[in-house]
This record gives structure tokens, sequence and C-alpha cells, in this order.
């Protein structure tokens, strides 16, 4: 790539080398969708390390959220690949839920995620929200 300004750079040198900008954002917009929903971060931190846990040890451990909610937000995690669901067969029925390895992948990027978020810079605090108007 050449420059074409001097405020314009080169992208960073990496494993994403094929990407332009514009499929780079798209392909993190994809990602953030797949994490779209009050309730999958929540399951997912619950999940981390590698956590098999029972539909009611989930139950019990977010109580906030309905049974409803957590049987559509688990099985569309799974159905994207971020959580397995195994079935034993068995009076009562028991059902476990864990993470994938690509499920299990996604705790250093939200790691990374929240420590750029904890290092927001109080100005930003102190001017507000974007978009707020000034006085």
């Amino acid at each position: 790539m050449t420059r074409t300004h001097e405020k314009v750079g080169y992208l960073p040198k990496g494993e994403h080398d094929g990407y332009t900008r514009e499929t780079a954002a798209e392909g993190v917009e994809r990602a953030l969708k797949l994490l779209e929903g009050r309730w999958k971060l929540v399951i997912l931190f619950h999940l981390f390390g590698g956590r098999v846990l029972r539909f009611s040890d989930l139950e019990r451990a977010i109580p906030s959220i309905s049974q409803k909610m957590l049987i559509q937000q688990l099985r569309q995690m799974e159905k994207d690949g971020i959580v397995h669901r195994f079935v034993h067969h068995q009076v009562p029925p028991k059902v476990e839920y864990a993470l994938t390895d690509w499920g299990q992948a996604l705790c250093p990027a939200l790691d990374a995620l929240l420590t750029w978020a904890v290092g927001r810079p109080r100005e930003v605090d102190a001017v507000g929200s974007p978009g707020a108007e000034s006085a």
C-alpha cells in the first residue's frame, strides 16, 4: 500500500493482511452480532474456564433471566457454535452446557475489551456521553 497523504498510514501487518478497512469492520460487526443480546455475555462468563453447567445451575446463577430467555439465548449460542449442549438421556432429563473450543477462545478477546474499557480517559466521563450537547 502506498501513502496518499501524511495522515494515512499503512495497515498493520499481521495475520489479517488480506483485509481492507471495510472488510475488517464488517468482520468485527459480524462477530459482535454473535454476542448481541442482554444475556449472552453473562452466560459466557459463567461458562468460561471449562465449566460445564446444568440448565438449572445457569438459572440459579442468573436469577434475573426468565427461563424462556435463557433457553432462547442458549439455543442461539449453540446454533452459532459458541456453546455445546450435552443431553443425558435419563429420568429426569439432564442437560448440560459448556463452551466449545471456539467459544472458549472468546475469553482473551473479551478480557482485552474489558481492559480497554476500564482504561477510558477520565476526561470523557466528565464531558458525558458522545453526542451530548455542550453548554
